[in-house]
């Protein structure tokens, strides 16, 4: 399945002064907040999110459609460091996940899951990195 939507919950959500999120906000329209099920950790100066099936675990995030898909995927792809040419396992995976948005609508999107172990990185507990 592709879709030409992204879920972003760290460095890449708009207001982030970094030129990966300018790439973003330049190339993509913002459809909104949205929310997914899952956790964050802090890995160092940035988060990841970490795949859980419990309902009190919400990460919440902005929505993003692609302009052009492909090729944006590809750049942010590099950026998180899972694109060709990575060596395995990488730090973060590409996927399809299931997003809510505030008024209740749902679909699939893009994100970037961390594929690490997290044994020993802190939880960011409220799901929302730039309030941490």
């Amino acid at each position: 399945m592709i879709t030409d939507r992204l879920f972003v919950y760290g460095t890449l959500m708009r207001g982030f002064d970094h030129p990966m999120a300018r790439l973003l906000a330049g190339h993509a329209d913002f459809l909104g907040e949205a929310t997914c099920r899952g956790r964050l950790v802090l890995v160092k100066h940035y988060p990841g999110l970490v795949r859980s099936d419990a309902p009190s675990d919400i990460v919440h995030g902005e929505l993003f459609h692609l302009r052009v898909p492909e090729e944006l995927l590809a750049e942010l792809d590099m950026y998180e460091a899972c694109g060709e040419g990575f060596p395995e396992p990488t730090e973060y995976l590409r996927e399809l996940i299931d997003v809510s948005q505030p008024d209740g609508a749902t679909g699939k999107a893009w994100t970037y899951i961390y594929n690490w172990p997290v044994t020993d990185l802190p939880a960011i507990g409220s799901g929302r990195f730039l309030e941490h």
